[in-house]
């Protein structure tokens, strides 16, 4: 008798495969990202065909095979159906999934990943905030949970916690204003200082609890941008729909 288990997870890209099935990857609190195939989810009135596409969120029972798992059943809480409304918000979403997918791997639990994914979906949808803010967010909180975030906290050159006036790339964070004299950084207003750090220390499910100026998202969408030219080596489809 197969061994069958039920994994919670979020589905990050679908596509079909044979004549009326589908491989899907989800990503899963307990066991990471993982490969799925879903047979008969192509076939008319097949009840595994709307879980089977991307951003369906929920419980997903299967059993492992060879090189993937087999998909038998699904109980599906969330389709978020109401942003695939939105053409922004699905070229936004597809690049959340792209980048989580990037930093979770097989067999490595990911319930901060998944949580902050579902979270960040919910955010698009409500769609209170600019969804340049949210993008921000989302990519600052990855690297907050694979320890890969600048220092923001304190001078990355000498220590202290007060003056900090501007972010440096080349020494993975933010310069006070005696340090500042001997690198190249870019100048920061005290406003994107403190969102950074709320954004690095706040619980996920307080991350989309605020807005920010103007000014204050041209000066994150300018040290994101660094800072992911530095972290990531792959470059993501989605980011050229993204406006």
């Amino acid at each position: 008798m197969v061994n069958q288990i039920t994994l919670t997870g979020m589905v990050l890209s679908s596509m079909p495969v044979n004549e009326y099935d589908r491989r899907i990857v989800i990503l899963t609190k307990e066991r990471g990202k993982i490969v799925a195939f879903v047979k008969g989810a192509r076939r008319q009135h097949s009840t595994l065909s709307a879980g089977s596409r991307q951003f369906s969120f929920g419980k997903f029972t299967m059993y492992g095979g060879r090189n993937a798992y087999n998909v038998t059943g699904m109980e599906i809480s969330e389709y978020f159906e109401d942003i695939q409304m939105d053409i922004d918000a699905i070229y936004y979403g597809f690049y959340f999934m792209e980048l989580a997918a990037y930093y979770t791997m097989e067999n490595v639990p990911s319930p901060e990943m998944l949580a902050l994914l579902y979270v960040t979906m919910n955010a698009l949808r409500k769609n209170t905030i600019p969804k340049k803010l949210v993008r921000h967010i989302f990519e600052l909180k990855v690297f907050a949970i694979n320890g890969e975030y600048p220092n923001v906290f304190a001078c990355a050159e000498c220590g202290t916690n007060e003056n900090l006036l501007s972010f440096s790339v080349s020494k993975n964070g933010v310069l006070c204003k005696n340090c500042k004299g001997k690198n190249e950084g870019l100048d920061l207003l005290t406003s994107t200082l403190y969102t950074m750090q709320y954004v690095i220390s706040a619980d996920i499910k307080r991350l989309y609890t605020f807005s920010v100026t103007d000014e204050v998202l041209t000066e994150l969408t300018m040290v994101m941008g660094r800072w992911m030219a530095k972290c990531v080596d792959k470059t993501f489809k989605s980011l050229e729909l993204i406006t």
